[in-house]
């Protein structure tokens, strides 16, 4: 068994797009310029400028700063960002109180060169460089949402272990356990509207691919240990094709194709300035604020944002792995733990089945964990037959039996009243009593019409 601490996990709705589905990995080359061929299906979706205006994006040193991107977009506002952009900036969580730290927040507005000193000086391996892009997003995260850092900074602590154990497996970079803050907002149970859902917002396909299992009963990609083992499996496939993390970060968005295209049209280039014109729109802003996610994260504390409080008990929980056929319901009745509690621990069930047949993680407060397994097989019967037993597994086709044209299913013979039939008559007929006829059929006299059908019960 394994045991960690998790919050409850009590987490508001806050779906977001992402990654979509990719191709196979072996059938994923690398890219060169005569390799990738534009998609008229896509072209309708990306804002094309001259080919110079791309050639201008971007310095010799990138990694320093990024030429301003002025005259290629408005300046940030509301109406400015994407449905995703918004979900993944105006959430709201309800498990955390944040009264405290907005009471003292700085709502100062820095220099660029604060900013800029600011991010070249975080550990990492990925560029995050600094433009008038990213300068809006950091504003949008420090000065206008704190409440939403407050609450993400004090989540981390319970999500980035997680995170940082797979990734350093994977030898990545640390700082892509910030890509689930701008996908999910840190919520293992998001769904967005297109179909992706977990922490990690894979797609269906994608997330088979990688190895979750996806069907009614289980959905993996709300598991968020499993989900970031898949998550690191994709992000590593992708390095290997593109070799830079901000192109990978890219492609996670709105999929290998789009950036495949779009490096077709800057001429071949292979990075993501030189071909930020050339994506999608919702692309083009999707490395900013993961540069401005990192900035946030790192920085809060200095506008004056301190981790938001903790209202609800820190449950400690215990997991196990079973076999059996389970309902949470049968859970929740015998070990006196309320449902919602029980779907937060495990929000991989999406219908509260554990399917059975081969063995399947279970999380409960630990201070039950016991009780299930010295319980576990009474729990498993409990209103088993009308919980996760009443699938029918075999059915009777209709027979005809040799009696005037009856037929026969599932142990019930049914006969068709005909002109001149007696309840007498018939009871004669299949060897049983008007009274048990009456009973059968909810008959109170003798009185019976032509073309009804008659229930003989043996």
């Amino acid at each position: 068994m394994k045991k960690f601490i998790l919050i409850g996990l009590l987490l508001g709705a806050a779906g977001m797009v992402c990654a979509q589905e990719v191709q196979e990995v072996k059938e994923i080359q690398a890219l060169t310029p005569d390799s990738v061929s534009a998609d008229s299906a896509s072209v309708e979706s990306l804002e094309l400028v001259p080919m110079t205006a791309a050639d201008s994006l971007v310095t010799e040193d990138t990694a320093v700063e990024i030429t301003p991107l002025q005259p290629f977009y408005t300046l940030w506002n509301d109406s400015d960002l994407t449905d995703i952009e918004l979900r993944s900036l105006d959430w709201s969580l309800q498990w955390l109180d944040t009264t405290d730290c907005v009471s003292v927040h700085d709502t100062t507005v820095l220099s660029d060169s604060v900013y800029k000193a600011r991010l070249q000086a975080l550990p990492c391996v990925i560029e995050l460089p600094y433009n008038e892009r990213v300068r809006a997003f950091i504003i949008r995260y420090v000065k206008h949402n704190p409440k939403q850092v407050a609450r993400l900074m004090r989540m981390s602590e319970y999500y980035f272990p997680i995170f940082e154990e797979a990734l350093a497996r994977y030898d990545l970079p640390y700082e892509l356990k910030y890509v689930p803050i701008i996908e999910s907002a840190l919520n293992p149970m998001a769904r967005s509207h297109a179909g992706a859902a977990g922490l990690w917002q894979f797609m269906p396909a994608t997330g088979k691919l990688f190895g979750l299992e996806v069907n009614s009963l289980v959905d993996e990609r709300m598991d968020p240990i499993k989900s970031t083992e898949a998550a690191c499996r994709f992000l590593s496939s992708m390095y290997s094709i593109y070799h830079d993390w901000n192109l990978v970060i890219a492609a996670y968005n709105c999929g290998s194709g789009n950036v495949n295209k779009a490096i077709r049209r800057s001429g071949g280039k292979r990075d993501f300035w030189s071909i930020y014109p050339f994506l999608p729109r919702e692309t083009r802003n999707y490395v900013p604020i993961f540069i401005a996610a990192n900035y946030a994260m790192n920085y809060g504390q200095e506008h004056g944002i301190c981790k938001a409080l903790i209202e609800q008990k820190v449950l400690i929980t215990d997991t196990i792995r079973t076999t059996q056929r389970l309902h949470l319901h049968q859970l929740s009745k015998n070990l006196d733990i309320e449902m919602d509690e029980l779907r937060r621990l495990n929000p991989q069930y999406s219908r509260d089945i554990l399917p059975g047949g081969k063995s399947y993680a279970l999380c409960l407060p630990a201070d039950k964990m016991g009780l299930y397994i010295d319980h576990a097989d009474s729990i498993a019967a409990y209103k088993a037959d009308s919980l996760i037993n009443n699938r029918r597994a075999e059915i009777d086709l209709a027979k005809m039996t040799s009696v005037n044209g009856a037929y026969r299913v599932n142990g019930v013979t049914y006969y068709t009243i005909k002109r001149g039939d007696t309840l007498g008559g018939i009871a004669k007929k299949f060897h049983c009593s008007v009274k048990q006829l009456k009973q059968w059929n909810g008959l109170k006299n003798d009185n019976i019409r032509e073309g009804k059908k008659l229930k003989i019960c043996r």
